[in-house]
This record gives structure tokens, sequence and C-alpha cells, in this order.
């Protein structure tokens, strides 16, 4: 939450008058200096994107959905979605060729498309690339929320941001003022960049005595440490605007904490932060992980008390996949509250905010009992406004293989270990979403094409 990362825009004025040897005095150029949302002349709505992730994958039988195009069947775990078939596309037969058959891998891929093997080092994560595009018009470039401690979200230096879980604490980062007032907080800004500068300048004269391996280490160091002065300088620079106004009802529903054994309400409520977020334009970007393949939380609310974790690797048992897909199903129901929560709630321009925010739900898994990352559940919502066009199953597994066999559930599971399109990259479908959110790529991890929507 509140991460400022890789922003390459964003020069140090300092930094440039130090390579110049300080003979020089620059102007204050704008790229120096980051632009506040009150400042900025709107000349089209703005574009938001949200990615929420589900570990383990899903139980296959009872989620995949075996018809393609506009007359779709819903599955049983995807039915809470049915009203909202108009604004999504279920997506069947993506898979990240990166993503190593090591379940932590799968969710550290899953918004970058890169490859990590035993000394790779990851690649930056869609939300960010996006960040890098958005930050200069809000608050915050990007929200983190994390059951656990992973979030999804990853620098351009392969650095995971810290992710927050508390709900009073996402509200109070995003919607309160610092504690001790402006005066105090920027003094407290100021000193810690003080401080940034001079442990950079120790840095740099220690850089001179290290080996290469040192050196690889310095480097993702500094780059932290850069990350650092940037956060700083923009929180500095954002504390003259004022924060957004919020009403009761709002305050009511999103400051509050919630117990884990409550994982309905607290997805609900970690939702309504995201709504109230892009609907005050703090921010544009936002990830919710719904915990890491190790230590997904188990919902007593509806009588599971086994970990996902436990029950992905259910080994035949009835109870434990009968479990599974009710938690598959609840998960996807309290997505489908995030779509009604987007489609009720007006922009600033008075439009659904759905209309203009895509949003991406599911797993870097499959199968979750043999780890199978092939045919990935995945679907995404809204953004017509960005040119989206839903109410299909886009299924790209047509035509690479004999069908969904779902009654012979040894032959499905393996369409979920070895993809039937090779060429179908999830990649495709990060790069497809990252234009639309107007960033000028065209490849983003291990994309081969856009994915065409």
């Amino acid at each position: 939450m509140g991460t400022f990362l890789s922003q390459s825009w964003l020069l140090d004025r300092r930094h440039a008058l130090r390579a110049m040897g300080g003979c020089i005095s620059l102007p204050l150029l704008e790229c120096m200096v980051p632009l506040q949302a009150a400042e900025q002349v709107v000349t089209t709505p703005p574009k938001r994107s949200a990615f929420i992730y589900l570990a383990n994958g899903v139980h296959s039988l009872n989620y995949q959905i075996v018809t393609p195009g506009r007359g779709y069947q819903f599955s049983r775990s995807l039915k809470p979605l049915e009203k909202h078939r108009d604004v999504i596309t279920p997506i069947s037969g993506l898979h990240h060729p990166g993503a190593l058959s090591h379940h932590h891998n799968c969710i550290s891929v899953w918004l970058t498309g890169g490859k990590l093997g035993p000394s790779d080092r990851n690649t930056i994560s869609v939300d960010q690339k996006m960040a890098e595009l958005t930050a200069q018009h809000t608050r915050y470039p990007s929200m983190e929320v994390a059951i656990t401690q992973d979030s999804l979200a990853w620098t351009a230096d392969g650095v995971r941001l810290p992710a927050m879980r508390r709900c009073s604490e996402i509200f109070a980062s995003l919607f309160e003022e610092p504690k001790g007032g402006k005066t105090a907080q920027r003094r407290a800004l100021r000193r810690k960049g003080s401080v940034l500068d001079a442990n950079l300048a120790e840095v740099r004269r220690l850089e001179q005595k290290m080996g290469t391996a040192d050196k690889g280490r310095l480097d993702q160091y500094l780059s932290s440490v850069r990350d650092a002065e940037i956060r700083t300088r923009r929180a500095d620079a954002w504390l003259d605007t004022p924060l957004p106004t919020i009403t009761e009802a709002d305050r009511n529903r999103t400051n509050r904490d919630i117990a884990k054994t409550m994982a309905g309400e607290y997805f609900r409520t970690v939702y309504d932060l995201m709504v109230l977020a892009f609907q005050t334009d703090v921010t544009r970007v936002a990830t919710f992980s719904l915990g890491g393949e190790g230590d997904a939380i188990a919902i007593p609310e509806i009588g599971i008390t086994e970990s996902r974790h436990q029950l992905s690797h259910h080994g035949g048992d009835p109870g434990y996949m009968e479990k599974l897909t009710m938690y598959d199903t609840f998960a996807i129901e309290q997505f489908g509250y995030f779509l009604t929560r987007l489609t009720e709630t007006k922009d600033l321009n008075d439009r659904p905010l759905l209309d203009t925010t895509m949003a991406l739900f599911g797993s870097g898994m499959s199968y979750g009992h043999s780890h199978g990352n092939a045919n990935l559940p995945l679907v995404l919502a809204g953004g017509v406004a960005l040119g989206l066009k839903h109410g299909s199953h886009l299924d790209f597994n047509q035509g690479h293989f004999e069908g969904y066999h779902l009654d012979t559930p040894g032959d499905h599971y393996a369409l979920c270990s070895r993809p039937a399109n090779p060429a179908a990259h999830m990649s495709n479908l990060l790069l497809l979403m990252a234009q639309r959110m107007g960033v000028e790529i065209d490849q983003f991890g291990d994309s081969n094409k856009v994915l065409e929507l």
C-alpha cells in the first residue's frame, strides 16, 4: 500500500546535479516533481485495474465451462457471476510457461510472466507497469492488499512490494491525516530523505571495494534506496493536497477490522476499500491476494475448517473435493460483490466505475493436487469504456484438444498440466490490459501477441 516504486519518469534533480559535478544549475524540470491530481486537466476518464488472486487453482471439474462463445452455460462454481454475464469474459486455455511446477512460483509470476528458476530474478508485474503511467495523477501509485504476507506486485528490479492486511490500517493510510499533523510528517519525511542521501553516499564508497557478486546484490539494494527516496519525496509533495472527503456510510463500511474467521466479511470490506480508492481517485491500480498457495485461510462460516492448500491436495477424497468447490464458489461470489459495487458506484464523471475499471480474477495454478499450471482459471470483467467486449467464453483450448472430459477426471486433469495450446500465454492477456490502460508497449513478460477481446 502506498508504494511509489519503479517510476522511471521521475528524475531526481539532486542526482542529476551530482552527475554533472554540481557545476550547472538545472531548471526544475517537469519530470522531477510528481504531478498532483488537483493540477491535472483531465481530458479522458481515469482508467483503472484491479487484480484478485485465488491460490491453489480450482476444482476444475466443477469450474470448467465447456462451451466456447456467447452461448455458454455457467458452471457450478462460476454460477454467482451469471448476473454479470454482459460485463465478464471467462477465459480458458492460457498458461505461464515460466511458472515451474513448484506452486510458490505460481503466485510470483501470475502478474509478471517471468521465469523463476533457482537463479532467476522476477520481472516487473503488470500492475506496477500500469502504475508507472498512472502514478503522476494519484496520491498513491498502487494499492497492495493480501490476507497473508505475499503481495502480487513486483518492481522492475524483481523486489516484491509489501502488502497491507488490516482494513483499518488500509483506510488510515488512504484517507486519514498523518499522526502529529502535516508539519511533523513533513519534518519526518525530510529527515528520512537526509538519512537516505547519507546512506547512498556511504554505499557508493563501498562499491569501489566490492567484487562482482557483491555488486549485483548492491544494485538491488541501491534500487530499494532510490525507490524509498521517490516514495519519501512524493509523500512530501502530496501533504498539501487535501484528502478526499469520505461519507459516514463509507467510513463505517470500510474503517474496521474483521477477524479471519469471518472471511466473507473481510473480503467484502477489502473490495469496498478498493471501490472507495477508485471512486476518490487516490489510486488507479490495486491488487488483492486471497492468500498464497501455502497459507490461504479456512472459511469456517461455511463449514470449511481446512486450509485451501489442504483441500486442493484432496487425494480424491469426495468430502475435500466438495469443500474445495464450495470454497471456489464462495470466493467467486465475493468477486461478484466487487463487480456489483463497481457497477453501483459512480466515478467523478457520473458513470459506473466498472465501465472504466478492468478487474481480473484468477489463479496462477489450475489444479492444485498435481501443481498443474496450464488452463488457468481466469475471469476478466469491466472496462467497456476501455474498449473491452464481453459476453463470451474465450477458450484457447478449442481446436487444440479433443474436448473437456469432465466425466473422466484423469483426462481432464491432464489438460491442467500440459497446455493444449502452447502459444496461448497468459502474458498476452496482461499485455492487452496494459495497452488498454494506455501503457505504450508491444511486449510484456513472455507474451507472443496481444490477446484480442
